[in-house]
Parts: structure tokens; C-alpha cells; sequence
């Protein structure tokens, strides 16, 4: 796995900014306009010569832009072996960087032909695109400075809570506990730097982020380890798009039992959580 120090976020927050938008086919990144208009299909793809997955840019360790501005992570290992079996190569995918609550209106305004961005599947959600196959299990957790641990929702009630506006935290405090103020940002560098500055008592978010994140910053913990029911992580594309849906799923069905999926997770995953959690326990294979 490259190493990548949450401490690098910022600068790399920043590039994304100034709109680097990295391809992995070559610096001449194609923006097909006739798909602006319809639903994405294989042939479309084919005809275009590159598959636009959406990926994060700041979530390590599932997707982010290492020192070098190269993307990696699990998500984007996954994506890869997919734009391989898609088009022969794997590198003719566009990473499109997206954030967390840009993921459905990407989709729905075909600027991205699938979405690999540590994607909770959702009752809502599925309403408004089309979930493959899950890949991935996940839980909400939340981080707080040691001197002043949160081990329980309790402790946080008339408090601030920071979370990442569209996410699953976000949507979980705002239905079932809405006695909790909340702090929502944009971007997860935003939001860690918010905790960092003291202008929220915790931080809410999946609990494989925090747990990777507080394992890099000695100084915070992660007092509640697992709330809520555990989740599920899939890839996704635009509503209605059924040839694209019925070939990811295939895809993703070969490549677990290929062995690809365990691949990844030995490459990015183990060497950030160790023996804290299990494979069975984290991926679907």
C-alpha cells in the first residue's frame, strides 16, 4: 500500500481544487457530450474508449490521491480490475473525484459512468440510483481527543458533532438524534480539521475512516467503535441503467472469486488495520 499521512489531506484537498481531475488513460482526458444526454451504456463506453468511475480524492485508506497525485485505495484497486474487464485495459478509466454528497448528482448527470466512493447502500439512496453487488460491510464510529473521551451518544446531547454533509452519519444523527447539534462540511479534510480546532467535541463518520484516522493522530481515539446496524458497500450507477447493472454484477461476482477483492483488501486494508478487524468480518467476497 503507497503510505499516505493524513497530515499530506490538505495539500492534496487543495490540488483537487484547481481541478485536477486524473485519468489514468492519459493527460488528454475525454468528456464525452453525447452521454450528457442519456443513460451511460456499454456501448457507449466502448465507443468512448475510457469508463468514468467516480472515487474520493481525501478517504484513505479507499480513496485518495498519494504524494505523487496517483489515486489509490481499495475502491480504486476494484475500480481498476472493472475498467480491465470493461475495456481490456486497466488503464482506461478516468477517476473522476467526487465527494460525498456530489456522489447521486454525478450519476444522474452522467459525468461519471459508475461510482466506486465508499458508497452505503440505503433505502434512500437506492431510490435514486442502482446498487451493484455489495463488497464491503461498515458501521458508523465516532472519534474524539482523549482528555475528553465520547464513549456514549449520551455525551453529546446540546453538544456539536462534526460530520460529512450527505453521508451516513449525517443522515443517521440528523433522523434519530436530533438533540445532537451538528457540524457538517463538505470535505473530510474539512471536517478533521474542524475536530483538530476544537469546533465539535467529536467526529462521526464511518468507523473504518476513524479508526485509520486516529491510529495516525495519537492524540484522539475512537470511544464508540460501532453504531448503528452495519452497512453495506456497493459500486452504483444511474437509475434505470439495467445492461450496465446486470455486467457490474457479473464483473463483481468474477472477481471475488478470483481472488481480486482479498487482493485488495491485503494491499490497502490489513496494513492500516492489523488484526483490529478480520477480513470475514470487513469484505464480501
Amino acid at each position: 500500500m503507497t503510505s499516505l499521512s493524513f497530515k499530506n489531506l490538505k495539500y492534496l484537498f487543495a490540488a483537487s481544487l484547481i481541478g485536477i481531475s486524473l485519468s489514468a488513460c492519459d493527460k488528454n482526458n475525454q468528456h464525452p457530450t453525447e452521454q450528457d444526454q442519456q443513460v451511460s451504456s456499454i456501448e457507449q463506453i466502448k465507443k468512448n474508449g475510457v469508463v468514468r468511475i467516480g472515487v474520493f480524492s481525501d478517504k484513505p485508506p479507499f480513496g485518495y490521491l498519494d504524494e505523487q497525485g496517483k489515486n489509490q485505495g481499495f475502491d480504486v484497486e476494484i475500480a481498476k480490475h472493472v475498467a480491465k474487464d470493461l475495456l481490456g485495459d486497466e488503464n482506461k478509466v478516468e477517476f473522476v473525484l467526487t465527494e460525498a454528497a456530489n456522489r447521486v448528482e454525478y450519476l444522474k448527470a452522467n459525468k461519471v459512468d459508475i461510482i466506486f466512493a465508499n458508497f452505503t447502500v440505503t433505502p434512500e439512496r437506492q431510490e435514486v440510483v442502482d446498487f451493484a453487488s455489495p463488497y464491503l460491510k461498515v458501521a458508523l464510529g465516532v472519534v474524539s481527543p482523549k482528555g475528553q473521551v465520547i464513549t456514549d451518544i449520551a455525551q453529546l446531547k446540546d453538544k456539536t458533532l462534526l460530520v460529512n454533509k450527505g453521508t451516513t452519519a449525517d443522515a443517521f444523527f440528523s433522523k434519530q438524534h436530533p438533540e445532537i447539534k451538528l457540524q457538517k462540511y463538505e470535505q473530510n479534510t474539512e471536517t478533521f480539521d474542524a475536530l483538530r480546532d476544537g469546533r465539535g467535541v467529536a467526529l462521526a463518520h464511518d468507523n473504518l475512516l476513524v479508526l485509520a484516522w486516529a491510529k495516525e493522530n495519537p492524540n484522539y481515539t475512537v470511544g464508540i467503535t460501532s453504531l448503528g446496524q452495519q452497512d453495506l458497500i456497493a459500486p452504483a450507477v444511474k437509475k434505470g441503467n439495467q445492461e450496465l447493472l446486470d455486467w457490474l454484477n457479473q464483473d463483481l461476482e468474477k472477481l471475488a472469486k478470483e481472488g481480486v477483492i482479498h487482493q485488495a483488501y491485503e494491499k490497502t486494508l490489513k496494513p492500516v488495520y492489523g488484526d483490529a478487524i478480520a477480513a470475514q468480518d470487513l469484505i464480501i467476497e
